[in-house]
């Protein structure tokens, strides 16, 4: 492990697109008025292939239709509740109806634009586009796992979103650690299986210490790609281990704790615990680390799920 990145993920979005796009000229970017500055490089390159379409995200992911169905590869950037839930049909219909593939890349998940009210909050993103064939869920949280996940993905035949986090976990992979649809195990464990997701393998991480002092020597497994899940290496670790806790800033229903509780229900006598976004609308204006705490998103919360798992036990 080196020094992590102190590169933002949108501005790696820029990068890898400046560097796509120069290669191949079957890219183009879609923006919802964000995100103007950073891919001007990639405007000044690639004339005629990017275009700001405005604060009218559904008709984004219909002209990104459009042109996927002309054997383009388009990409279609803005904020997360408005091209997401915002366009939901469109995305239904223009896309995943039609056989389509296509790259949704957005900002501000779930909760990183809390200072601008809920209307910015974005929690069951997974959850819609889990609900739709076709198609794929990345949620790269460092630089290089969006440049690589995105250059192995992008072309496919899916539609496959890109949730970029404004939290970086800071553990540094090597390229060739990054595989599609291939969870990572982070350390070895006996006792228990944290699966986590995005920022908060830094918890897992900081915390492994203070759990093998509680007499829980955990496995952690890192997951950029939420769809499709690494079924194989998450039923092997809760097979050893026999106690699941996953992490992760999306409502319970249609995220990572739903679809690993598919994937071990029936391996007999497994305790399961999560850790997210319960099921009401958060209307704090709090900043991104106040939400984490408050729902325990963090190292305490982590600890304290971990100790109600042991008075199961």
């Amino acid at each position: 492990m080196t020094s992590p990145s102190t590169k933002k993920l949108r501005q790696q979005f820029a990068d890898t697109m400046l560097s796509v796009g120069q290669s191949d000229p079957d890219l183009v970017v879609m923006i919802g008025d964000i995100s103007h500055f950073v891919l001007q490089p990639f405007a000044a390159a690639c004339p005629g292939r990017f275009y700001n379409i405005g604060i009218c995200e559904p008709t984004i992911v219909s002209m990104g239709a459009g042109l996927a169905k002309a054997g383009l590869f388009p990409v279609m950037h803005t904020i997360a509740p408005f091209l997401i839930e915002r366009s939901f049909e469109q995305i239904k219909l223009d896309f995943c109806y039609q056989h389509l593939g296509g790259n949704l890349v957005s900002v501000g998940s779930a909760f990183d634009y809390a200072n601008l009210g809920c209307t910015h909050h974005c929690y069951d993103d997974w959850a819609l586009i889990n609900s739709l064939p076709g198609t794929e869920i990345i949620y790269p949280a460092t630089p290089i796992e969006f440049d690589v996940l995105f250059r192995q993905t992008y072309r496919n035949e899916n539609l496959t979103l890109f949730r970029l986090p404004e939290t970086q976990h800071g553990f540094v992979f090597k390229e060739n650690e990054l595989q599609f649809g291939k969870g990572i195990k982070i350390t070895e464990g006996v006792h228990l299986t944290i699966i986590v997701t995005g920022p908060h393998l830094q918890d897992a991480l900081e915390t492994r210490e203070g759990l093998i002092g509680l007499g829980w020597e955990p496995e952690i497994i890192y997951i950029h790609t939420i769809k499709p899940l690494d079924i194989e290496l998450i039923r092997n670790s809760a097979s050893k281990t026999q106690h699941v806790l996953v992490m992760e800033e999306h409502v319970r229903n249609g995220g990572l704790g739903d679809s690993v509780l598919r994937a071990i229900h029936d391996l007999g006598n497994i305790q399961f615990s999560w850790i997210g976004i319960p099921d009401v609308f958060i209307r704090d204006y709090a900043s991104y680390q106040q939400h984490c705490e408050a729902l325990g998103l963090s190292r305490e919360g982590l600890i304290r799920n971990v100790q109600m798992l042991m008075a199961r036990r």
